[in-house]
């Protein structure tokens, strides 16, 4: 699970899907700040996915965007 204030390449790694998808801009360079926790909620919003919580890159979220 990944939330806003997590770092690495785990992260970086979300950023590259988000970027891939059209709903991140920002660096790429491992930092879950608000531009990718606000990246992960649109995606969660355009898929209907309430399981993990707003803006956190957790189980469900995962699998919809990595499937």
């Amino acid at each position: 699970m990944l939330r806003y204030g997590d770092s690495g390449p785990e992260v970086e790694r979300l950023q590259r899907l988000l970027a891939a998808r059209h709903l991140y801009w920002g660096r790429i360079d491992g930092t879950f700040d608000g531009r990718v926790e606000r990246a992960v909620a649109d995606f969660q919003r355009r898929n209907g996915i309430h399981e993990d919580g707003w803006g956190v890159y957790g189980p469900r979220t995962r699998r919809a965007m990595e499937g």
